[in-house]
């Protein structure tokens, strides 16, 4: 008899932890689905949380997901040996004690560039000793870093002057199963300004949710072609905040996009956005405009 309870507890305690498990798949899943979804307001955390840590840097990505940001934004630079890194602009002369293109420079020319003093320089309140000499950190490194317990929000940059950025790209998520069909839809997205790297992205996988980002210069409202024309292979677009007024906003929504602005550290800025139908920001500052998750 005492044998046969033990059995019966043990059999308890297995069904339970198996509900558990399957529950908590659930709801992942259930939150993974959510991330397209039309009526989500999403923060995105615009090269990380880059109003507190040095920009693009794994310090900076993780701080993002650690203060509950849906994505971290990662701006995707080819060097001159064709790796793919972590690195906004053109040249590393803002952001690192070097200089000169990335596009000129091989991946260990990069890698001994110090990517966090000019942080600490111009940050002192909130300088720290563990960003002097901190690294540009390759896009491999990153997925290394973080694997699926991220959502990766991927821009593709100077990518007509990067031979076979959009196919690196989808071989490194392939290598770390970010596109396998257990993820729901939305693990991923890649945004570009240049519709020709959409389109090649979208041509070697429809799966692929892709936002067509929209120059801020550009102050007139889409035509419902244009928009059209973004649907044949995006889901959403982004568009600069100062831009995108009540008009602007209910056109695309109406066209079936998502809407992302960028970049927005107000709350204030961020609930007008909300209430105008945005589905998403931009944010250097994920913990001004936390609460709009709400």
């Amino acid at each position: 008899m005492i044998i046969l309870k033990k059995l019966l507890i043990i059999l308890v305690v297995a069904m339970i932890c198996a509900a558990v498990y399957i529950l908590g798949d659930a709801v992942k899943n259930d939150q993974q689905s959510a991330l397209l979804d039309e009526d989500a307001f999403l923060l995105i955390a615009h090269r990380g949380a880059s109003a507190i840590a040095p920009e693009h840097t794994l310090a900076s990505y993780q701080l993002a997901m650690d203060m509950g940001a849906d994505f971290i934004e990662i701006d995707l630079q080819m060097t001159k040996d064709g790796v793919l890194v972590a690195f906004h602009d053109d040249t590393v002369d803002r952001t690192t004690d070097g200089s000169g293109k990335v596009a000129e420079m091989d991946l260990a020319d990069i890698k001994r560039l110090d990517a966090g003093s000019w942080f600490n320089a111009e940050k002192p309140d909130i300088a720290k000793d563990e960003y002097v000499d901190i690294q540009v950190p390759t896009l491999e490194e990153i997925f290394t870093a973080f694997g699926d317990s991220a959502n990766y929000y991927i821009e593709t940059k100077q990518p007509a002057e990067s031979e076979e950025m959009e196919e690196k790209l989808l071989e490194l998520l392939d290598q770390f199963e970010l596109l396998d069909e257990s993820l729901s839809k939305g693990k991923v997205i890649i945004q570009s300004f240049s519709a020709d790297s959409l389109t090649t992205i979208h041509q070697l996988d429809g799966d692929i949710p892709l936002i067509q980002l929209i120059d801020d210069s550009e102050q007139v409202i889409p035509s419902p072609e244009t928009f059209e024309l973004y649907r044949e292979y995006a889901v959403g677009i982004g568009v600069s905040h100062r831009e995108a007024d009540e008009a602007y906003i209910a056109a695309a929504r109406e066209a079936g996009l998502l809407v992302h602005p960028f970049v927005v550290d107000k709350l204030a800025v961020g609930k007008k956005l909300k209430s105008r139908g945005a589905t998403g920001i931009f944010t250097n500052d994920i913990e001004a405009v936390s609460s709009l998750k709400w």
